[in-house]
């Protein structure tokens, strides 16, 4: 992924004003700091994880959070604590870390706090590998190997994937971690097939995270994490950010989600089981409370809406720099445009809602470090 060099100008200037204030139903109000826990969030690949962090970005920079960034652009392997940049000065300890990594808890206990809250978020693994194989085409080599010979068949790459995935994944291939199984891969596991220490793996993870969170029960999920956090609503109102628009987006008949199933069965399990720990987190707060607060939630994040969008689901071209999400050459990441006639502190709150990922990296990098990220070393 590239990076951006986003400094003080303009989009420091509006960021500025918006450093100790929050968003409530009656509009932006004075906040002092509130002491959190130290978080981890797992950020998995195309789950809606970047909603999730985009709502722990805006939290640890009102904060004052200190970020534990990667020393060079993203994290792409088994994590490692030497990965992570240095403490800057002034800081004690990393109070968050939410970026893009595959998990190795030993490593990332190194890093984090004794006390740290772990979370994640999983996905249906056939909507999860349907939006990785479009948003990865052209990086993950199984997947390019598979577009390029659906050219020639005058198929979907996708399907001619589906068909025969043997034939296109390599595993030793370390670039084609996503293309089978990538929630398990995220998650650390051996994605590749099934072995003895799985079950001890997935217990490990539950006594690890406090709260796996469920895509296709979102707003939930986040309820459970304001919950765990001592958030309130204007915490956790939010926009689904790095979406891809509907072109972009393959429909799969029930033959192709069984082969899916079967290419992904790591995932279904993984899935499944963490399916089942949510509703039992679920229950001990209470259903009919969970409802309730579901309910409050979605209020809020639509009056929210309303007072930060202009427009929605708008084409990369029609966007500005600032909050042009980053495009794949196979799909199109659709953003955002800001209501008009805000205040400053409104701007402030609600360009953060709508910040792509790597603009607002790049900004709080630059802000608690007083450089830009480094880039990857050549190969």
């Amino acid at each position: 992924k590239r990076t951006f060099k986003l400094k003080l100008g303009l989009f420091g200037w509006f960021l500025k004003g918006f450093l100790n204030t929050r968003c409530t139903s009656r509009g932006l109000v004075s906040l002092q700091r509130r002491a959190h826990p130290p978080m981890v969030f797992l950020k998995t690949h195309r789950t809606g994880s970047s909603t999730v962090q985009n709502i722990l970005f805006r939290l640890g920079e009102r904060e004052s959070a200190t970020f534990a960034f990667p020393s060079h652009t993203y994290f792409e392997w088994l994590f490692r604590a030497a990965f992570v940049d240095e403490l800057p000065e002034g800081s004690s300890q990393f109070d968050l870390l939410c970026s893009h990594m595959r998990l190795d808890l030993r490593e990332v206990r190194k890093v984090m706090p004794q006390n740290a809250v772990f979370i994640t978020v999983l996905r249906d693994p056939i909507k999860t590998f349907e939006s990785v194989f479009g948003y990865y085409t052209s990086t993950v080599p199984a997947f390019l190997t598979a577009h390029r010979a659906a050219a020639i068949e005058g198929k979907s790459a996708l399907s001619v994937f589906l068909d025969s995935p043997e034939i296109f994944w390599d595993p030793k291939e370390p670039r084609n971690g996503l293309a089978k199984n990538p929630m398990s891969f995220d998650m650390g596991f051996n994605n590749q097939k099934w072995n003895g220490s799985w079950p001890e793996d997935l217990a490990q993870l539950e006594e690890a995270f406090h709260l796996v969170m469920i895509a296709e029960h979102f707003d939930e999920s986040l309820v459970l994490l304001g919950a765990l956090l001592g958030l309130e609503h204007e915490d956790l109102a939010y926009l689904r950010l790095n979406v891809r628009a509907g072109n972009s987006v393959t429909d799969l008949d029930e033959n192709m989600q069984a082969k899916v199933r079967s290419w992904n069965v790591l995932d279904t399990l993984l899935y499944d089981f963490f399916v089942q720990v949510f509703w039992e987190k679920a229950s001990q707060f209470g259903m009919e409370r969970l409802k309730a607060e579901v309910e409050r939630l979605r209020a809020f994040t639509e009056d929210v809406r309303r007072k930060c969008v202009s427009r929605a689901e708008v084409p990369p071209g029609e966007l500005e720099d600032l909050l042009r999400p980053w495009q794949t050459e196979t799909a199109t990441i659709v953003g955002y445009e800001v209501q008009g006639n805000l205040s400053l502190q409104d701007q402030g709150f609600c360009i953060r809602m709508m910040l792509p990922e790597l603009q607002y990296h790049s900004h709080l990098y630059f802000k608690q470090y007083g450089r830009d990220m480094r880039a990857a070393p050549a190969e």
